[in-house]
């Protein structure tokens, strides 16, 4: 008996049709947020310590925002900025330790609601009522309205879950590295994500006394280390965080951070740009 394969055959080019049309709609819909994006030039605002503050029309992004006072007390001589946002508002954590998650500046980015996103492992209390949390996987992009966040690898000075951020909206990518140490997830991370705008990097080379026995070694990235690793995530511009705490007779910073950053970038094709907390970032 034969059968008439017509009808299959029509069904099955009209199948393939409209799996083409939701094809183009959603590779449409992708390309319209690209270009909107695009178009609107991403802010940054550095805040006191590690902190950032990302703005986009109608919403902002927070990384480790500090605003409580008795973190550092008059050992951090930071203006504390606000973090007040006038939109959607998103906060992403490097790691729990009180000066990169200050729940008061977190309670404050979010009062209105919105997103905490945290390295995997990490569990910062108190959370906000009515925020929504996200424990992050390394190398797994989220989208925050138009921003977009990835977690990536770094090395807690305690050996405390720790992540750095890789951060791309409004056309611009960054890196924002918390408090990390060196170590040999660079290579990676620039193949896998680079080139970038600007990486935002602890720079003080941090020695820490209240562990013992005392390693003696730098728990935090020294300016020479952190040119080495913005060299090797191509990116464009170095801002230095993470720096300015003095008399504190268990964390002891290097001598002249700023300078030596300078000295080390000489020859590097990596520009330094350094911004007071409350200053935003020139593209220019």
């Amino acid at each position: 008996m034969s059968i008439d394969r017509a009808p299959f055959a029509h069904r099955s080019h009209r199948r393939r049709f409209l799996l083409g049309c939701a094809g183009l709609a959603g590779a449409a819909l992708v390309a319209s947020r690209a270009a909107f994006a695009a178009g609107e030039d991403l802010r940054i605002q550095r805040l006191a310590w590690a902190g950032l503050r990302l703005q986009l029309p109608g919403a902002d992004l927070f990384v480790d925002p500090l605003i409580n006072p008795e973190e550092w007390g008059k050992a951090l001589a930071d203006p504390l900025i606000p973090v007040e946002a006038g939109g959607d508002a998103y906060v992403l954590v490097t790691h729990a330790h009180g000066d990169h998650f200050d729940a008061k500046a977190v309670a404050q980015a979010l009062r209105n609601d919105g997103v905490l996103a945290h390295p995997a492992g990490t569990n910062p209390l108190p959370i906000p009522a009515g925020a929504r949390t996200r424990p992050s996987t390394p190398w797994e992009p989220q989208l925050l309205g138009d921003f977009t966040a990835t977690a990536v690898p770094a090395s807690d000075g305690y050996g405390d879950p720790q992540a750095s951020w890789v951060i791309s909206a409004g056309g611009r990518r960054i890196f924002h590295g918390g408090d990390t140490l060196w170590h040999g997830h660079w290579w990676r991370i620039g193949r896998q994500f680079g080139p970038f705008d600007a990486a935002f990097l602890p720079v003080n080379g941090a020695r820490f006394g209240w562990r013992k026995p005392v390693s003696g070694q730098p728990g935090v990235l020294t300016p020479e280390q952190a040119v080495a690793a913005a060299t090797i995530l191509g990116a464009k511009r170095l801002v230095p965080i993470h720096y300015g705490v003095s008399g504190i007779a268990e964390y002891i910073e290097v001598e002249d951070p700023i300078g030596r950053l300078r000295a080390a970038a000489r020859d590097k094709p990596v520009e330094i740009r350094v911004l007071a907390p409350g200053q935003w970032l020139d593209w220019g």
